[in-house]
Parts: structure tokens; sequence; C-alpha cells
């Protein structure tokens, strides 16, 4: 395989001269702001919330970097990881033209974006198994093929995808293999991204939104090559990640202890959880999961989903999913809420 960025990269994007903001342009100290047309006066809420925030986020940058073991320059903070997809879509595809590659079932924002940006999709289901189906990936590539898609662990099986393909397909694949890791904090495997010196074309998608329980905040990241960064900051709006989320996630970082305290405890009700749900005649399979969530195949989705409903309690119906016929994704909760769960599905009756 030979990657060539630059070859991949739209014309429109390599030729874009990027909006420069006030912000952006300068940098040092200084006492008197009168650059951005900001509210001198302040803000009815205070806290500094008349100032636009650091458009490039150095400081969480750096925080970042120093735990997840990687350079400020390999890492890109977005509004959520939704918008480092549909960045890579706008870098990458030519619409009515280009196509992408996508696994199902999976995510289902990939096809969302690919649909937005007038992307074509090409799916390639995974195996029986939930596993990555290699030749048939190879098969499916063309000349048109700018994206691949593997979400590990998967939403919504929740399984992890094996190391040694990912890195077999990036090795193969011309384009940019795009692994998103939102649950990679509930798995005992190491993230793919210890491998971006080895990939150029691959790019790790992470969150705050999970592990971290920062999804109202909307923060999410892309780790790749440097050059790839730089692609992502060229067209990014210019202050795409408020202060406030930002101040939170720095706060929040100094408490990491917590968070790692938050995931144990997850596992462990992730395993509690998969053993009760296994008692109950109506479940047919609880897969196996990485993620704070499983997947369990029962034998009418819809009547358990409404019976959990009548009791106050949502999960996920996932039966209309290619591979997911009769399938409810349920979220681990709290020891509380998972036994009221259990208590629940025990009155259950087909």
């Amino acid at each position: 395989m030979t990657f060539e960025l630059e070859r991949l990269v739209r014309k429109n994007i390599r030729s874009l001269k990027p909006y420069s903001s006030a912000r952006a342009e300068f940098e040092g100290l200084a006492e008197v702001f009168l650059d951005a047309n900001e509210n001198s006066f302040g803000s009815p809420a205070g806290g500094g919330y008349n100032r636009y925030p650091d458009p490039l986020q150095k400081e969480l940058k750096a925080r970042i970097a120093e735990i997840k073991k990687l350079d400020t320059s390999q890492i890109f903070v977005g509004n959520g990881s939704d918008e480092a997809i549909d960045l890579l879509f706008r870098i990458f595809c030519v619409p009515g033209k280009d196509e992408v590659i996508t696994c199902p079932p999976t995510y289902g924002m990939y096809r969302v974006s690919a649909e937005i940006n007038d992307v074509s999709v090409r799916e390639v289901p995974l195996t029986k198994q939930f596993g990555l189906d290699i030749e048939a990936i190879r098969s499916a590539i063309t000349e048109r093929s700018k994206l691949l898609f593997i979400c590990s662990p998967n939403n919504p099986t929740g399984n992890l995808m094996e190391r040694e393909a990912i890195i077999e397909l990036s090795r193969l694949f011309e384009g940019v293999v795009v692994v998103d890791e939102a649950y990679i904090d509930f798995a005992a495997q190491q993230s793919i991204s210890t491998e971006l010196e080895q990939l150029p074309n691959l790019v790790v998608l992470q969150t705050f939104s999970k592990a971290w329980g920062m999804a109202s905040l909307r923060v999410g990241l892309a780790f790749a090559r440097s050059e790839i960064v730089q692609l992502f900051n060229r067209i990014k709006p210019p202050y795409n990640v408020s202060g406030i989320a930002q101040t939170a996630i720095i706060d929040a970082m100094r408490e990491s202890d917590s968070v790692d305290r938050w995931v144990g405890e997850i596992v462990g009700q992730r395993k509690r959880l998969a053993r009760e749900l296994a008692t109950f005649r109506f479940v047919e399979e609880v897969y196996p999961s990485d993620a704070n969530f499983l997947l369990v195949r029962v034998m009418n989705a819809r009547s358990v989903y409404r019976h959990l409903v009548g009791e106050n309690i949502v999960v996920r119906d996932r039966s209309t999913v290619l591979l997911c016929d009769n399938c409810l994704r349920i979220t681990v909760g709290t020891p509380s809420e998972n036994d009221r769960l259990i208590e629940t599905l025990s009155r259950f009756e087909l």
C-alpha cells in the first residue's frame, strides 16, 4: 500500500486559505483586547463568557497529550466526534464522486454524514460473529474509496475488532482508515493510536462523552499524523469548542482517578448484568461486550421493549439493524438502576 496524503485531499481543500480569527492571530500577553469585536463590558452570566475561547485549545491539548502519550500536533479537538467525522468527509471526499466503506451493524452517523456530504456508501457487513471480513473489504475497495470506518468497540454489538485485522486493513487500503474508539476505556485492550507512527493513514476517534461522563459538553477527539490534524484545523469553524467545555474538561482531567474507579464499577456491573440477563428464558443470547452496554437477543424484542417502557425504563431496540434482529442494546446503569431493570424483566411474560 502506498499512502499519498496529497493525492487523497480534495483539490479545493489543498488550496483553501483558512479563516484567520482574531484569537488565532495574536499570541502573547495583553491587558486590553480590542481585536475580536466582543462585548468588552462583560456577560450577564459572568465568568468571562464575553471572550472567545482558544481556537486551538492549546491548554486542553497539552493535558490530553500527557494522558494519551501523544504529541499535541497529533490531536484534534472537536464539537463531539461527529464533527471530526464530518470534517473527514469534507477533507477527503468529493461530493457525487467518491465513496466510503462501512461495516454494518455499526454507528449510524457514518452513513448520515456521507449522505449529507453526497458521498456514496459501500457496506461490507461484519461476519456472523461481528468480526471484520478482511477479504470482503479488500474486494469492495475501488479507486473512489477514500475512507474506511471501523468502530471498535463496535456500536451496537459491543465487541472489539481484532487489532491485527485493523493493522492489515490499514496497510492494504490506500485511503484513510478511521477507527472509532468511543468506548475504548471500557476495554482491556490499549488504543490503536499507539500505531500512528507505523500507519500514516490511521485516524483514531475518541470522546469525553462516555467514560469521562461529559456527554453534555460535546467534546470529541481525533488522533492522527500531524499532517492530517493540520487539515482538520484548516477547515474547522474558528471557535468550534466552547470555553466552558474546554475549562470543564481540563478540570475533569485532574480527577482521572474518579474516571478509573467508575470504569471499574461499570465493567463489574456489565459482567453482573450479562450473567443475570442470561438466566431469563426469553433471552436467547447476551453477546460479549468491551463497551459500557450489552447487546441482548431476545424472543420478542418489541414486547420486551414495551414492557420496560411501561415501567419507565428505556433501552434501545436495535431489531431493524443488520444482523441484530430481536436485539436490545442495554446501557450498563448504576447498581440500583440495574437492580430495577432485572426486577422488571423478572415480571415479563411472553
